[in-house]
């Protein structure tokens, strides 16, 4: 039987009170009809007894404490999906927006998901290819990976996206996918990652999920959830190999903030609820490698850090949950440096297990060791060159400052269209260090060194 509660007790912002509800469910799907008999949708964020909390997904404006109709669905948000998804444009709350028509479903799933049992989990093996030697070198992405990318306002890291999204690649020939979701984008920047991905050729193997700037916070929140919900199906259903991009997490925040504020939460940290670490781990838990299941769901979530603050507590809650970031640097950015790949402070903490002999090859491990040990030398002569001079430096010294200069200049430095194989970019790696002696090799072993080391 149906039940239509008629009234409500108040309006605050984007939120209604409903009094003498029973059985209602926490983040229940709700249908409000109004007096012009237009609906509209809503979900029920809070219950204090018989009395419920709702968010109203297209804002309150019109709507009448007196005759509005309320009807609770019985079901959370949930989401159609086949294999027809791929390819598709949704909005935030996963309804098509790209005048195809609407998706016939094999099935549909609530996008609140339920947690991966930890032991059904299997360790995170192999890499995904991204084309670009900064990540693929010494940061390597994994395949059921967290790995977020931390930028500043301003910063190129949605050419970085988009560039990701047009590299990126499995061994194998495997089914591979991309989920992308972008969270309070301008409308400049939507069209430009959609256009870019249509421009190349990649949309065949896209599911884009677009919240706008100027949409409701509420579909900000679930956005995320929807991405992860379409990648979850593709994956463990269907066997594919999912990389999602989750593009800005901080926009993402900032919505959790005003949401938490308008439901009369106390603050935390900066403002933010106090839950806002548990919110953002059942987003990021959502990536992993599944027993039996060929499929995998890998993250890279996308945060631009407030006044370039990695203290801040959107990157520094984000760095507690994932396997690592890679830190984009500013200084790097103005000097016309692309992509600004901060190498010493961006690691991948998975990238031991994913990588060397049957991965890539076999040298990766030591190159990789060798180029952050001869990197952070080169920061060491930079800071004593600071105060004596480059003149008066020792022949080491300067060897040293002539890497770091080619060392950014050739293997940081990458064109946004450039799609290095990992050979590449190994060889790249390999072919600066011969600038070095072989003395100043402190963590390659004498058969590695026999075998790549070429001394002009």
């Amino acid at each position: 039987m149906v039940i239509e509660h008629i009234g409500l007790s108040y309006i605050n912002g984007s939120l209604v009170a409903l009094d003498g509800v029973k059985n209602a469910s926490f983040d229940e799907m709700v249908e409000l009809r109004l007096e012009n008999g237009t609906v509209r949708t809503g979900r029920i964020v809070q219950i204090e007894g018989e009395k419920v909390i709702i968010q109203v997904f297209e804002g309150t404006k019109g709507i009448s404490l007196v005759n509005t109709r309320t009807r609770l669905t019985g079901h959370p948000i949930e989401m159609k999906l086949s294999r027809g998804i791929i390819g598709r444009v949704f909005d935030g709350l996963g309804r098509p927006v790209d005048g195809l028509g609407e998706i016939y479903p094999d099935e549909e799933r609530d996008i609140n998901s339920s947690p991966i049992n930890p032991v059904s989990r299997v360790y995170p093996k192999n890499y995904i290819n991204t084309g670009i030697s900064t990540i693929d070198a010494l940061a390597t992405l994994i395949r059921g990976q967290k790995l977020p990318i931390f930028s500043g306002s301003g910063m190129k890291h949605n050419e970085l996206a988009v560039q990701i999204v047009r590299q990126a690649s499995v061994a194998d020939n495997e089914d591979f996918a991309i989920v992308f979701a972008a969270m309070g984008a301008k409308n400049d920047v939507a069209d430009y990652f959609r256009t870019s991905f249509e421009r190349a050729n990649v949309m065949h193997k896209v599911v884009m999920f677009l919240n706008l700037s100027n949409d409701p916070i509420i579909e900000r929140i679930i956005t995320p959830r929807c991405a992860l919900t379409a990648a979850e199906y593709l994956a463990f259903k269907h066997g594919m190999n999912v990389l999602v991009i989750l593009t800005d997490m901080t926009a993402y925040a900032e919505a959790l903030r005003e949401f938490s504020s308008s439901k009369g939460e106390i603050p935390g940290r900066k403002g933010f609820p106090g839950y806002l670490y548990s919110d953002f781990a059942s987003i990021y838990e959502r990536a992993g490698i599944v027993s039996g299941s060929p499929g995998s769901v890998t993250q890279i979530p996308i945060l631009t850090m407030p006044n370039d603050d990695i203290t801040h507590p959107i990157p520094d809650l984000t760095g507690y949950i994932t396997e690592g970031q890679i830190v984009l640097d500013r200084t790097l950015d103005t000097m016309g440096v692309y992509p600004p790949v901060s190498v010493l402070p961006s690691l991948s903490r998975l990238m031991k297990d994913g990588i060397g002999a049957g991965y890539t090859r076999e040298d990766h491990s030591t190159l990789a060791n060798q180029l952050f040990s001869s990197y952070a030398k080169v920061q060491d002569a930079k800071s004593l060159a600071s105060v004596i001079g480059e003149d008066e430096l020792s022949p080491a010294d300067k060897r040293l400052l002539k890497f770091g200069r080619e060392f950014e200049k050739r293997f940081i430095t990458q064109s946004p269209y450039e799609n290095r194989t990992i050979e590449q970019t190994l060889d790249l790696g390999w072919e600066l260090l011969s600038q070095l002696q072989r003395e100043d090799l402190d963590r390659v072993d004498d058969e590695t060194i026999e075998k790549y080391f070429n001394k002009k």
